[in-house]
């Protein structure tokens, strides 16, 4: 504050000189406070643009700062170690790294969700190993399909269903090494045209010879048209999804059911009238399976053949069943 005296020393032009200063100071603070506002605004706007989350605690432990993907994970906070500088934690089946740092007499923590990374580096370990045990259980299943289909010639007549059921054994674990391979080194596609009715041709074939107990029904409602795409990757699809349904039957408690195979503008719609889905959450999840019988691949593999012809698989609203888009 400029005293009184002071200012009563100054004359006419002295205190015009000191006005317009004054003057000056507090336009160019009004400046700067603008400036500030401008700054903290674009501040907070890069940290909700951040993809992870950021909390700012001050000296007494209270959040000073925080980004939008931070309150959405708020409960976080009480599972970390501030003390510690790095550590993994596991939240709502997702899995974060913490990070905390100190800053003046602020601490920063930032978690960053790692889950795909994890997920990623997991199935690489796990098609690694099932990609060797396939290549193993290779060749003494060959030999045991050649020595089945040898023993179908010289048995008795009454003997033949128990060869018969060997061969579909065989038949299954030969689909699960292909598959394993298939989906461990990738999906290439080759697109050519054919007709439905080929494909017609390998469902029927395949259900003929999968196991099952039931009674079950299955139709195939295919337009007689061409269509273009890859046709040995499209069995494999339409394959895993009869297995599936065959399976569905097999575990409801009811004696026989009915599956069917619907074709219309562009579209393959499967349902069947076995047990609901138990999970939906780990359908296209590799190796992860709620049913009694399978490896959990058939529907991850069949994921990744749609997507490779640009296109997707989607739940059918209201009814069991799915819908196949072939792009």
């Amino acid at each position: 504050m400029l005293k009184k005296e002071l200012l009563e020393k100054l004359d006419h032009k002295d205190k015009e000189q000191l006005l317009q200063g004054l003057q000056e100071i507090i336009e160019h603070s009004y400046t700067i406070e603008d400036e500030f506002k401008e700054l903290k605004n674009i501040n907070s706007i890069i940290l909700d643009f951040l993809p992870d989350a950021l909390w700012v605690f001050d000296e007494s432990g209270h959040i000073y700062m925080q980004n939008e993907e931070a309150t959405k994970i708020s409960d976080l906070i009480s599972k970390i170690d501030s003390n510690q500088k790095s550590q993994e934690l596991e939240f709502k089946n997702r899995t974060y790294l913490v990070k905390s740092t100190k800053a003046g007499d602020k601490l920063l923590i930032l978690a960053t969700d790692i889950t795909e990374q994890k997920r990623s580096s997991r199935l690489a370990s796990m098609g690694q190993v099932a990609a060797h045990l396939s290549h193993e259980i290779r060749n003494p299943i060959g030999s045991i399909s050649l020595l089945a289909g040898t023993l179908m010639g010289r048995v008795k007549l009454s003997n033949k269903p128990i060869v018969l059921e060997i061969k579909k054994s065989i038949y299954r674990v030969e689909r699960i090494i292909k598959s394993t391979l298939l989906f461990t080194k990738g999906v290439s596609v080759n697109k050519e045209p054919f007709f439905l009715e080929a494909l017609r041709e390998v469902i029927e074939d395949s259900f003929e010879h999968y196991a099952r107990t039931k009674d079950i029904e299955l139709n195939i409602n295919f337009e007689d048209c061409e269509i273009v795409a890859d046709f040995e990757l499209l069995c494999i699809v339409m394959q895993n999804f009869l297995y599936n349904c065959v399976d569905a039957i097999e575990e409801d408690e009811n004696d026989e059911g009915h599956i069917l195979f619907l074709y219309k503008d562009g579209e393959i719609i499967v349902k069947d009238s076995g047990v609901e889905i138990e999970d939906k959450n780990i359908l296209y999840e590799p190796f992860e399976t709620t049913k009694l019988k399978g490896s959990g691949l058939g529907l991850a593999l069949s994921l990744e053949i749609i997507k490779a012809h640009d296109g997707k698989i989607e739940l059918l609203e209201g009814e069991k069943g799915f819908r196949i888009c072939l792009g």
